[in-house]
């Protein structure tokens, strides 16, 4: 099913209103994503300008919410969509909140940064969580690329990825409880390091309910709450009809 077919409605105006809140949902999503890029860079080069950018733009994240949420109130409230326009606005306010959260995860991030000083980075230090996050960078994308096409093949492929990094992320964090206890100097840095990558696997659970609501909005069914068992099967189900 093609995203056009989604988002048209008898009512030019309510198709072209619904259109505007998608891009600007969107954009909020593509500035969350600059954001987590931005934040990583600045943990692993100590860019102490570059994190407070991102803590700032935490702010405007959080007014495209609060302005988006608000549209599609009016549009509930006004229009009475029905069927996949419903989903579809449904979509868009649980999305928003999301990539809200999602921000809120990358200022995490950026204010770990800013307590680290260059002569506290040692060569490598920084490699386990900088695969974790081109994993969940990589997750994130997709994701959004997957809602922007509401395709419902990619969103389930994305949300196996899911997996992977909850994977890696019980590893290094079982790695720095090791460090810890073989040497308390290393106590401080290793708690910076299970933040930061408690922040990246909460990156990776967002984008991964991105994609559970485009299989909502195509299929109209919700999977948030499956096991990951009946998930697989639902996919399978939903591949064939």
């Amino acid at each position: 099913m093609e995203r056009a077919d989604l988002v048209q409605h008898t009512s030019k105006r309510f198709n072209a209103d619904l259109e505007r809140v998608l891009a600007n949902a969107l954009q909020m999503a593509q500035i969350v994503e600059r954001q987590l890029q931005d934040s990583i860079k600045a943990l692993v080069v100590a860019d102490a300008t570059l994190a407070a950018r991102v803590v700032k733009g935490d702010e405007r994240v959080n007014r495209m919410e609060r302005e988006i949420m608000a549209e599609c109130q009016t549009l509930l409230a006004t229009r009475a969509p029905a069927a996949g326009d419903l989903r579809m606005l449904l979509a868009l306010l649980k999305m928003v909140g999301d990539v809200e959260r999602m921000g809120d995860e990358c200022k995490k991030i950026a204010l770990v940064a800013t307590q680290l000083t260059s002569n506290e980075r040692q060569r490598g230090k920084f490699r386990e969580i900088r695969h974790l996050a081109r994993v969940v960078q990589q997750m994130v994308h997709q994701a959004l690329a997957a809602f922007e096409r509401l395709d419902a093949d990619a969103a389930w492929t994305v949300m196996r990825m899911d997996r992977a990094i909850d994977t890696e992320y019980e590893a290094i964090q079982r790695q720095c409880v090791t460090y810890m206890m073989e040497d308390p100097e290393f106590i401080r840095r290793a708690l910076d390091d299970m933040w930061t990558i408690r922040a990246l696997e909460r990156v990776g659970d967002h984008a991964k309910n991105l994609c559970e609501y485009v299989v909502y909005v195509v299929h109209g069914k919700d999977i948030r709450h499956a096991r990951p068992h009946a998930m697989e099967q639902t996919s399978e189900q939903t591949a064939a009809t």
